[in-house]
């Protein structure tokens, strides 16, 4: 027995003879051209329903958009990349573009991969997320296709970025210990040693903004760092081997949320409680810092915020590929949770 035969795809000149129009006149209302009353846009949104019509990407593609999106996410498991990506999508809502995401895996390999995928088919606009590739490599993407760089510090003329203030955020959280009485302040970074990341990436800002809170208040002696990784396997490693210092830190700021639920697991299995045996703060103010039964002290950094700007950037630049680089730098805040209290004693 022969295979069925595949369904023929619907194609545009298909849904000009169910709305009894030209194809010129579908063509209008696909690209939102000047010409298509509301009455034919009406006639030919409806036929396009009826039918099923999805236009062919790399055909529109053709005629000079593909209404894409390309998102490079470097790690899909850290709850606080979804935040900027609600922030993304409900900036998209009222237009014709779809989000595509991608796995940039914290590595210059991949994310190269990635970058060089989006760019081949054709994507109107890429939103780069905390990425780690070289920033000569950054510029060569963002003169391909317009672009956007989120959460990573540093200027550049051909691509414009969002982030946060990371230095201010970690003055805010070591501020706050120290204002509850703490000094032994450690904190839990993620280790970097490429001098340009170190210079723009928010792991290393924050891990600055901690050493230079902890001089400002005058507990450079008490300046405690822990180089692992923005997991939470590298917040239980990091959280491990400042349990076993022979005078441990009271309180722990960890680089981000994701970090910090590593941090809670170690304590826990060492039989330690927080906050009465350790305070802990996070980054990120992701959704379960708020859960009732962690409830985390965390630094809120907008990330629907920089999601929204990031897409309205991206949008202008895809309208006018000459205009002007901008950075944009939101105030972090603090969130205040039951992780944080006064030292014993």
């Amino acid at each position: 027995m022969e295979p069925p035969a595949s369904p023929r795809r619907v194609t545009i000149v298909d849904v000009a003879r169910h709305a009894q129009v030209s194809t010129t006149a579908v063509s209008k209302v696909l690209r939102n051209a000047y010409g298509a009353s509301p009455a034919m846009q009406a006639k030919v949104r409806r036929a396009i329903d009826e039918l099923g019509y999805r236009p062919l990407a790399a055909a529109r593609g053709l005629r000079g958009r593909t209404y894409t999106i390309g998102v490079m996410l470097p790690d899909i498991r850290n709850p606080f990349f979804p935040e900027i990506l609600d922030g993304i999508t409900g900036c998209l809502d009222d237009t014709d573009y779809q989000v595509l995401l991608g796995p940039g895996c914290n590595g210059e390999k991949e994310e190269a991969r990635v970058t060089e995928a989006m760019i081949d088919r054709g994507m109107d606009g890429l939103v780069l997320i905390a990425p780690v590739s070289p920033r000569a490599h950054l510029e060569r993407v963002a003169s391909a296709v317009p672009t956007v760089v989120v959460g990573r510090h540093g200027t550049s003329p051909v691509y414009d970025n969002v982030g946060d203030d990371d230095v201010a955020g970690a003055a805010l959280v070591v501020r706050h210990l120290a204002d509850l009485g703490h000094r032994r302040i450690a904190h839990i970074e993620h280790h970097e040693t490429d001098p340009v990341r170190i210079a723009e990436m928010p792991n290393a800002q924050r891990a600055d903004g901690y050493r230079r809170a902890m001089r400002d208040l005058g507990l450079e002696a008490e300046i405690d760092i822990v180089s692992t990784s923005y997991t939470q396997r590298g917040g239980y490693e990091g959280a491990r081997q400042l349990l076993a210092r022979p005078v441990r830190p009271t309180a722990v700021f960890a680089g981000a949320d994701i970090v910090a639920m590593g941090v809670l697991e170690a304590v826990a299995e060492a039989g330690l409680s927080v906050p009465e045996d350790l305070s802990v703060a996070g980054y990120d103010n992701t959704t379960f810092a708020a859960f009732a039964p962690i409830s985390l002290t965390s630094v809120d950094q907008a990330g629907h915020e920089i999601g929204r700007n990031a897409t309205r950037l991206l949008l202008e630049r895809i309208a006018d590929r000459r205009k002007t680089s901008v950075q944009i730098r939101l105030s972090p805040t603090l969130v205040t949770r039951r992780t944080t209290a006064p030292p014993r004693g």
